[in-house]
């Protein structure tokens, strides 16, 4: 789980973090404006009900007569009436409300992610993105909505409800007041400790979630390196640790809920215990005693729904914050004003001005170095690759093969010096108009839910169903395809786990064909296709490169000798450059790596025959027995 969930928030309410939200909440001004008028009238009637049963108590109950009953019964049937019908309305407008607060925020959010550079993706875990794009969003349009709702009725209640029992018995008035502070005090010092353990246990949830999710994901390892005893014991600590938190939760709120009816049980008690001295002694009148009884049961609820709301409003103040430093989390990567001015960007793109694109790619005097690293992986670096060239990067594992790769497809750019397409430095095009002309195959493919001819389209959305077959019949996908239950209506699955590794590649390579790009990479995109598959790809690999700028990732070296460039890179550097032969006449690092693999692949093929025929031979013994 990852540090991001860990952060701590005991900071006061700022005014300062929700106004960055206003321009989502106003989105549904119309909305919330309605909901706070509807719930003043809500509150009107609830504050009318108390002085109708004390009216019908002084006029009709105790001088016993029906004298005015159904006009009395009409309005309190009406009121009823209305007020569920308000009820019904409020709910209806509220829930409109935040579904579009949510939803304003959510694409907000998610339109800001598809900014964001390479970089920053690979330093921010999934999960915190999706907790923010999901959870926090829900959590503030949820606050804003209801919140709003709840806090207003109990605002208009509370001051409507005071201002009624002034008018009718000030004393009765400041004996039931007099309580509130001390239910004010309660409220806020319970709702502290509750919002404490809410916070310790929403932190364990979160270990519970990441721990549940390792033991299901890893299963297969946890049965290979019999870690089960273990994973158990890390898991029980952690749903132990929330029992006993969540125990103490449910300990605090069952003190806290008693005690505040014992509070207004008390003010109830000392309104009827004077209201009683006031009508034996006095003669006051019973009607204002019911009054009153009816306001001291009904008055603590919604100071409590204060308190309440103003505790949620600073909790989610941490879901206010961490929205907005995603959507202020600078995109690292920007095209200048003037490029945005006239090539678009990659929601409006203006394509009419885009340049065709040849592939011609030059490095001049290219010096870099990763977000947050001070060592230079790439120091006055100079590359000139003619269009139509197919180039081959090869080196051992963590060698630094892919930097040269997301340099030329911009997912970083050079610290100093400059990267040219066709003679300009590719600074001066959109980021959007750069990978367009890209065909991306990457060594773990990934496929979006839904069919393999959806997959396959997504190369080029205007495309037909004969150039979706086309382009898989190209790089033999389509003899996959054909054995497949549903052929190209096949559906994925998530993330393309219905199918294998090798019938991913597949149809992430049919989707780079379809998009027709002048300059392609592959990322050791073969290595995780079987031998037989893997010969039928290079012919259909050989005859996609010709005439386009390539960049392929070696995994095999086998696979490359055809290469009009081979660029070995170790440690970041590249320490050697030629053709095949030219390489293996120098007999330097690309020979050792080269025969070293020539000698493992011989003794693979050997030990796979020998095993063949050994199968082959036992079946025969077999029979003949």
């Amino acid at each position: 789980m990852s540090d991001y969930e860990y952060i701590e928030y005991n900071k006061p309410l700022s005014l300062k973090v929700w106004k960055k939200m206003l321009p989502f909440i106003v989105t549904e001004k119309k909305n919330l404006i309605t909901c706070v008028i509807l719930m003043f009238l809500v509150a009107i009637i609830d504050i009318a009900f108390p002085l109708i049963l004390g009216y019908a108590i002084k006029n009709n109950i105790e001088p016993q007569t029906v004298d005015g009953i159904w006009v009395l019964l009409s309005i309190s049937a009406a009121l009823v009436i209305f007020q569920a019908i308000t009820v019904f309305i409020f709910i209806s407008i509220g829930v409109r409300a935040d579904c579009g607060i949510c939803r304003c925020l959510r694409n907000a959010v998610f339109t800001h992610l598809q900014k964001l550079s390479l970089s920053y993706y690979s330093k921010t875990p999934v999960g915190y993105l999706m907790a923010r794009t999901n959870s926090d969003t829900s959590r503030i349009g949820d606050i804003v909505a209801w919140g709003l709702i709840d806090f207003t009725w109990s605002i208009f209640y509370c001051v409507g409800a005071i201002i009624a029992m002034f008018i009718v018995h000030w004393k009765m008035a400041l004996i039931t007041c007099a309580v509130v502070p001390v239910m004010g005090l309660i409220t806020w010092l319970f709702q502290k400790h509750i919002l404490t353990l809410n916070r310790i246990i929403r932190k364990i949830n979160s270990k519970m979630t990441g721990a549940m999710n390792e033991g299901i994901t890893g299963s297969k390892t946890v049965k290979v390196i019999v870690s089960e005893k273990q994973s158990l014991n890390e898991f029980s600590g952690i749903t132990s640790e929330y029992r006993q938190n969540a125990t103490s939760l449910a300990r605090l709120r069952s003190t806290f809920v008693p005690l505040t009816l014992f509070v207004s049980s008390l003010a109830a008690a000392a309104v009827l215990s004077y209201g009683g001295y006031e009508i034996i002694f006095l003669g006051a009148q019973l009607s204002v005693l019911a009054i009153f009884l009816q306001y001291a049961g009904g008055f603590w609820w919604p100071i409590q729904n204060i308190a309440r709301i103003l505790t949620d409003i600073v909790y989610t103040q941490a879901n206010v914050e961490r929205v907005n430093g995603l959507l202020d989390q600078n995109p690292g990567i920007i095209d200048k004003p003037e490029v945005v001015e006239k090539y678009g960007d990659v929601f409006a793109p203006k394509m009419e001005n885009w340049e065709q694109i040849a592939g011609d790619v030059e490095f001049r005097d290219v010096t870099f170095n990763y977000p947050g690293y001070n060592k230079n992986i790439l120091e006055n670096f100079n590359l000139h690759i003619p269009k139509g060239t197919y180039v081959a990067i090869v080196g051992e594992t963590g060698a630094g093969k892919s930097t040269l790769v997301n340099l030329v497809c911009r997912f970083y750019e050079p610290t100093t010096g400059q990267i040219l397409i066709d003679g300009r430095d590719y600074r001066e095009r959109s980021q959007h108009w750069l990978h367009s002309a890209f065909g991306y195959v990457l060594q773990s493919p990934h496929l979006f839910s839904g069919t393999i001819r959806e997959n396959i389209r997504y190369g080029r959305l205007d495309a037909t169903d004969e150039e979706v077959e086309k382009a898989a019949a190209i790089v033999h996908a389509d003899k996959v395809i054909a054995k497949m239950e549903n052929g190209f209506d096949t559906e994925v699955g998530e993330g393309g786990d219905k199918l294998s590794t090798g019938e991913k590649q597949l149809v992430s390579f049919a989707r780079a064909v379809l998009a027709d790009p002048r300059i392609f990479i592959l990322d050791e995109a073969t290595s995780s296709i079987d031998t037989e598959m893997e010969m039928l790809l290079q012919n259909a690999i050989h005859t996609l490169l010709e005439g386009r700028t390539s960049f392929v990732i070696a995994h095999r070296l086998s696979t490359i000798r055809n290469a009009d460039l081979i660029l070995v890179v170790d440690e970041g550097k590249i320490i050697e450059r030629g053709t095949h032969v030219e390489l293996m006449t120098n007999r330097k690092h690309y020979y050792k790596l080269y025969t070293q693999q020539f000698e493992a692949e011989v003794e693979e093929k050997v030990l796979r025959e020998s095993v063949k025929d050994a199968s082959t031979g036992s079946a025969s013994n077999g029979h003949g027995a």
